[in-house]
């Protein structure tokens, strides 16, 4: 399987009603070094102020962004270009990266590459650590800035730090 670690940062707290700003992939391996990043276009009039300001984007700057189909179909050609295997969606909050993702292709592009399913990093943790109280955020490397990119990079070496320090069977 070919996990891709996902981050977005949005104008508001829905997909439809408000926009994915930005969001970052990166193809979970040894050397993180596929990564996508997408900055797009609001596709709403509403937004949340204090929700953009997260993204380190005005409004202003938003709106020259690109056209949220043209990314999202690069975005699925380079999960194709990457995938070796079926891609997996992880995220470190998969309920509000996943909607994003999930509505946002079906929306522009009409299918899913990622199929109907995703998986929660934070979650994993608890697991591997038998305690719904832990969080794995003190094993990213990279800091996180919410700059997409870095924070799926992050994520991502929280990820194999899992697998090499706690056992985790996986296979990317």
């Amino acid at each position: 399987m070919a996990y891709i670690m996902v981050d977005i940062e949005s104008d508001g707290p829905i997909p439809g009603d408000f926009s994915m700003i930005s969001f970052g992939a990166v193809l979970v391996n040894e050397q993180l070094d596929k990564t996508f990043y997408g900055k797009l276009k609001p596709i709403s009039d509403r937004f949340i102020p204090e929700a953009l300001a997260v993204s380190g984007h005005s409004r202003e700057e938003t709106l020259t962004f690109e056209e949220p189909n043209i990314v999202m179909l690069n975005f699925a050609n380079w999960i194709k270009e990457v995938c070796k295997d079926r891609p997996i969606f992880i995220s470190d909050n998969n309920g509000f990266d996943w909607m994003f993702i999930c509505w946002y292709f079906h929306h522009f592009i009409g299918t899913n590459p990622f199929g109907f399913s995703s998986q929660n990093l934070g979650s994993l943790y608890k697991g591997i650590e038998k305690d719904t109280f832990k969080t794995f955020k003190h094993l990213r490397k990279t800091k996180h800035t919410h700059n997409p990119v870095d924070d799926a990079k992050g994520n991502a070496e929280a990820l194999l730090t899992m697998k090499k320090e706690f056992g985790l069977k996986i296979k990317f």
